[in-house]
């Protein structure tokens, strides 16, 4: 079951990717924790792609494929494994199903998480994070006890620049132009499926579940 998960920042998919993960045994792999494990391990791969990172350019889209196509072989992908954060663009998304044709393999499903816009930024505005110990709150669906106030360590609560209403706006502009596209890219090859992110999370991950089925 190879999986890959789409929605804008904000719509909830890498929670239910965890989700995914934990009921059906595959691991919920992010590019990001592929840069990070290459690099400190020393890998060729994490080299290369170093050498981009330590000069503040992105990293090629053929060397994330290949680091991502490395990933696949691990022991703990033998069932199928969760992609999140990538493809985000269609040439990334091209280079993807090549690498795989190559190795005979091909994605099952892109599930998309339809959050609209306006409801984005109202979550994400209503985030706030302890400046003493980083836990997070929600003034509508995860409140602390006390106002402001870190219900762990007692710190003071902030809304993080990440989550500021014109942060979040460009954001989704990003999202828009580059990475809503591949909707329409996996539906041309009938593998998409969208499920509504507005509904409570267990709803959201019970519409998942019978996608995939149980």
């Amino acid at each position: 079951m190879k999986i890959i998960m789409l929605g804008a920042p904000g719509a909830g998919k890498g929670t239910q990717a965890k989700m995914i993960a934990e009921k059906y045994g595959i691991p919920h792999i992010s590019t990001g924790d592929i840069l990070r494990a290459n690099i400190k391990n020393g890998t060729e791969l994490g080299a290369k792609a170093k050498t981009y990172m330590d000069q503040g350019l992105l990293v090629p889209d053929d060397l994330i494929v290949d680091l991502v196509i490395d990933r696949f072989q691990s022991d703990d992908c033998k069932k199928g494994y969760i992609l999140d954060g990538f493809p985000r663009t269609i040439p990334q998304a091209e280079a993807l199903d090549q690498a795989l044709a190559a190795i005979g393999e091909n994605v099952d499903y892109a599930i998309n998480v339809e959050v609209p816009d306006e409801n984005i930024i109202r979550r994400m505005s209503g985030r706030r994070a302890c400046v003493g110990c980083g836990a997070t709150y929600h003034i509508v669906y995860n409140a602390p006890k006390e106002e402001n106030k870190c219900d762990v360590c007692g710190g003071e609560l902030i809304l993080r620049d990440d989550d500021k209403p014109e942060t979040v706006q460009k954001r989704l502009g990003v999202y828009h132009e580059q990475t809503q596209p591949l909707i329409n890219y996996y539906d041309n090859k009938k593998i998409l499926k969208e499920v509504d992110g507005t509904v409570d999370m267990k709803d959201v991950f019970a519409a998942i579940c019978n996608i995939l089925g149980e």
